[in-house]
C-alpha cells in the first residue's frame, strides 16, 4: 500500500483534515516552498494518536511545522507528511500560582503575554521569539541571555506510535539551540515556571526587550530570523561582517542591511537562491576565520527538478 492509499483509509477514522500536494510556501516566513505529499491537521490529541498508530510503515517522513519562522522549505517540496498543529494545541492555562501549561501550538509571544496577565516574570524573553512553544523546546530558543531550558519544568510529548509521555526537564540535556530530546517526538505541551512580580516591572522588561529587538533586527520582511548559530568565540553576525559578507545577495535573496545574520527573500527568491547565499557566506567566513558556521534555521524538502 502506498502513502496516499494509507491516508485515504485513515481519513475515515479521524476528524482532522488531510490534504494532498498542498503548497507549503504560505507555511514559511520566507514564503518559499513546494508541495508536500500530504499535510495533516489533527483536530485534537486523540486524532493525532489515531493517525500515528494507523500510519504504521510511513513514520520516517514526518515533519511537524509550527508557524514556519525558522524553516526554509525547498522548492521541490517535501516527500512525506507535514503535521500542522491547530487551535486545540494552542492553549495556555495556570497550573498553580507560578506555573503555566502551554500547548505546543501556542506562540511564544502569546505565552509571554499570558504570563504578564498573571503577574509572572521570567518569560518576558519569549515576547521577542517569533515561533511556537513546540519549536522553542526543539530549538531551546532564547535571546538576551535567556532560553527555554531555564523556565521549563516538563515536556508532554507523543512518540510516532501515538503514545503519550511526560519528560521532566531534569532528564533533558539542553545545549545552545538544541537538546538530547529524540527526533521522533511530537511535542504536545510544556509546563513552564515563573515568579510572581508586579505587572509594571514585567511590562518594563518586555518593553526593553522589544526596543532592543527593534533597533537591531529587521521586521515586516520575508525572513526566518537568525540564519547561523553563534559560536563560542564570536556572534555569527560579527563573523559575517568581518568576512565582508554584509550586503551580499544572490538574485532575490540578500542579507539584511540592519542585521547581517538575517537573510531575506526580497520577493521572488527561490530556495536555491537562499541556499546559494548561505553557502557563499559560510565559505567566506571559513576562509577568513577558519570557523565553519552552523545553521540555526532548518532546511527541509528536496531541490526542484526541472
Amino acid at each position: 500500500m502506498n502513502l496516499k492509499n494509507c491516508l485515504e483509509l485513515i481519513k475515515e477514522k479521524i476528524n482532522g483534515k488531510i490534504s494532498f500536494n498542498e503548497n507549503l510556501s504560505k507555511l514559511s516566513w520566507f514564503n518559499i516552498g513546494g508541495p508536500a505529499d500530504a499535510v495533516f491537521r489533527p483536530s485534537n490529541l486523540k486524532d493525532l494518536s489515531i493517525f500515528l498508530k494507523e500510519l504504521k510503515d510511513f513514520h520516517k517522513n514526518i515533519k511537524v511545522l509550527g508557524v514556519g519562522s525558522n524553516t526554509l522549505i525547498r522548492d521541490g517540496g517535501f516527500s512525506g507528511i507535514i503535521i500542522k498543529l491547530g487551535k486545540s494545541f494552542n492553549h495556555t492555562s495556570l497550573i498553580n500560582n507560578t506555573s503555566i501549561i502551554a500547548g505546543a501550538g501556542a506562540t511564544d509571544k502569546e505565552v509571554s503575554n499570558f504570563a504578564l496577565q498573571n503577574s509572572l516574570t521570567g518569560l518576558e524573553f519569549l515576547s521577542c521569539i517569533p515561533g511556537t512553544i513546540g519549536g522553542a523546546i526543539k530549538m531551546n530558543s532564547g535571546c538576551y541571555q535567556e532560553d527555554i531550558s531555564k523556565i521549563l519544568l516538563s515536556v508532554q510529548a507523543m512518540d510516532l506510535n501515538g503514545n503519550l509521555k511526560i519528560i521532566p526537564s531534569a532528564e533533558i540535556k539542553f545545549h545552545y539551540r538544541g537538546s538530547n530530546l529524540a527526533n521522533n517526538l511530537i511535542f504536545i505541551s510544556a509546563t513552564l515556571k515563573g515568579k510572581k512580580e508586579k505587572n509594571e516591572i514585567i511590562e518594563e522588561k518586555m518593553k526593553k526587550f522589544y526596543e532592543k529587538k527593534q533597533k537591531s533586527q529587521p521586521s515586516k520582511i520575508k525572513t526566518c530570523g537568525s540564519t547561523f548559530k553563534n559560536t563560542n568565540k564570536k556572534k555569527a553576525w560579527e563573523l559575517i561582517k568581518e568576512s565582508n559578507c554584509d550586503g551580499l545577495k544572490f538574485r532575490d535573496a540578500e542579507i539584511s542591511s540592519k542585521h547581517c545574520n538575517f537573510f531575506i527573500n526580497k520577493g521572488n527568491a527561490k530556495s536555491a537562491d537562499l541556499e546559494n547565499l548561505i553557502e557563499k557566506v559560510r565559505e567566506n567566513v571559513f576562509k577568513k576565520t577558519g570557523i565553519n558556521l552552523e545553521l540555526e534555521i532548518q532546511i527541509i524538502g528536496k531541490n526542484y527538478e526541472k
